[in-house]
């Protein structure tokens, strides 16, 4: 199962802009090193250059909705991009590219929480999900889980917000989303949900706040 619903929820009737709010992973919550290393091993210098060719990349796609092996995910990225290096040994440090949790990402969950149920949908794949991103206690306490390669989908793909919309207890238009990519934060809105393009834990807060979602200090 797809999703994984942790507790019963009925959602009220309320003055807050939003009654869910699901969260991007990567870059919003948990800090990715992966960027870096690929413009240096590519030899790129623009880093936002490096993020769109990965994400339109057909063997990430590929890959983080589950419709290939790492083994060749790995040869595949290492043949389109030209990296001067063994497939073996990119696979080995991609495993390594999820950090952890940003500082503050575990006390902003604890603090939305309080008022609305969370969730997360996470473009990611086996390797990393199965290499550490699983451990990590952070994750315990969402209450609806959406994975790309379980969803055998990819973000900014629509499908993946419809797959997603049909699976939450309220309606899109009573979702926030916050995505650290602007490109999946505008296809969540196609889709009717509301959502806001964020990076790290204090846009995300800033978010939250203006959102009603948590309230603003002093």
């Amino acid at each position: 199962m797809v999703a994984t619903r942790l507790r019963h929820y009925i959602p009220a009737m309320t003055t807050r802009h939003a009654d869910l709010v699901l969260f991007d992973l990567g870059g919003v919550l948990i800090e990715l090193g992966g960027v870096g290393a690929m413009q240096d091993l590519a030899g790129m210098i623009d880093h936002d250059e490096v993020w769109e060719r990965w994400l339109t990349s057909p063997w990430v796609r590929r890959f983080e909705s589950g419709r290939c092996s790492a083994d060749e995910f790995s040869a595949g990225v290492v043949s389109e991009w030209g990296l001067p290096i063994a497939p073996e040994e990119f696979l080995a440090a991609f495993a390594e590219w999820p950090i952890g949790p940003f500082p503050g990402a575990a006390a902003l969950l604890d603090e939305v929480r309080k008022s609305v149920p969370i969730g997360f949908l996470s473009n990611t794949n086996t390797t990393h999900w199965e290499h550490q991103v699983a451990s990590w206690p952070i994750l315990e306490v969402f209450e609806y889980r959406f994975l790309s390669f379980d969803l055998r989908m990819v973000k900014p793909d629509p499908a993946i917000f419809h797959a997603v919309a049909e699976r939450l207890p309220v309606r899109p238009g009573r979702v926030l989303f916050l995505d650290d990519n602007s490109v999946n934060a505008d296809a969540a809105r196609s889709v009717g949900f509301l959502a806001e393009h964020v990076r790290g834990v204090d846009e995300a807060r800033r978010a939250l706040e203006e959102a009603g979602v948590i309230e603003k200090p002093g």
